[in-house]
């Protein structure tokens, strides 16, 4: 394989890779941003818990949970984290076993997530590195991230519309996609829906996707900026 043409399969697993990447880094960001963390700015806009949570019993069950979602270790070695959390004042679990087996599956796609977010992370740079490091192919390195930035940023605003015309669908088909189904419903009453009600997590899809929109475009708007400039300088 000639270089015209490797470097042209690498722009264009760049481009693909692209969307993929910045979905599982912005993941990622979200469960770890602190100061303050996701639940605490959340908790702040959304009702309080009409099942007896005070404000700051809510924060720390729901910061326990993420700190159990970013611990290295795998899923089976470290769900006592949530199995030892009790309802305040009792000696009761805060979990029940359905929400427990939940939490399972939910790290296992976590760290699944996390492992592809590397995985692209290394595409992309390195695929980047290399177009980027040849004179001859530069460009294709530009447009790589022009391009990305494109079908990242059509992608995540069809997925916002969809969003918001159909959210309990989008919300019941992501979900669907990565658990059984019927595992991941739970009463009102749980303490997951307790903690984690859905406004929470339409919220959160919304900063998540807004944070992809907003990097795409970026990504996008420098190389679309740099493949001028090179296009100009070779012109």
């Amino acid at each position: 394989m000639n270089k015209t043409k490797l470097a042209t399969l690498i722009r264009w697993l760049v481009v693909i890779a692209t969307p993929f990447l910045l979905t599982t880094l912005m993941v990622r960001v979200l469960i770890a941003w602190q100061s303050p963390s996701y639940p605490a700015w959340e908790y702040e806009r959304i009702p309080p818990d009409r099942y007896g949570f005070s404000p700051a019993e809510r924060l720390e069950l729901a910061e326990a949970t993420l700190d159990y979602l970013q611990r290295d270790q795998p899923a089976a070695d470290v769900i006592y984290l949530l199995e030892d959390l009790r309802l305040p004042g009792t000696d009761a679990p805060v979990y029940n076993p359905a929400e427990i087996g939940h939490m399972l599956d939910v790290k296992i796609v976590a760290d699944a997530f996390k492992t592809a977010m590397w995985v692209l992370l290394v595409m992309v740079v390195g695929g980047l590195t290399f177009l980027f490091a040849q004179s001859e192919i530069r460009l294709q390195g530009a447009k790589a991230l022009w391009q990305g930035g494109v079908l990242t940023v059509t992608a995540v605003i069809l997925v916002i519309v969809f969003m918001l015309i159909g959210w309990g669908l989008f919300f019941t088909l992501f979900h669907n996609l990565f658990f059984d189904p019927g595992t991941w419903t739970f009463a009102y009453s749980d303490s997951l829906i307790r903690l984690f009600p859905e406004q929470f997590w339409f919220d959160f899809a919304l900063i998540w996707t807004g944070s992809i929109l907003a990097l795409g475009a970026i990504g996008g708007a420098i190389g679309w900026v740099l493949s001028k400039k090179m296009a100009h300088a070779h012109s």
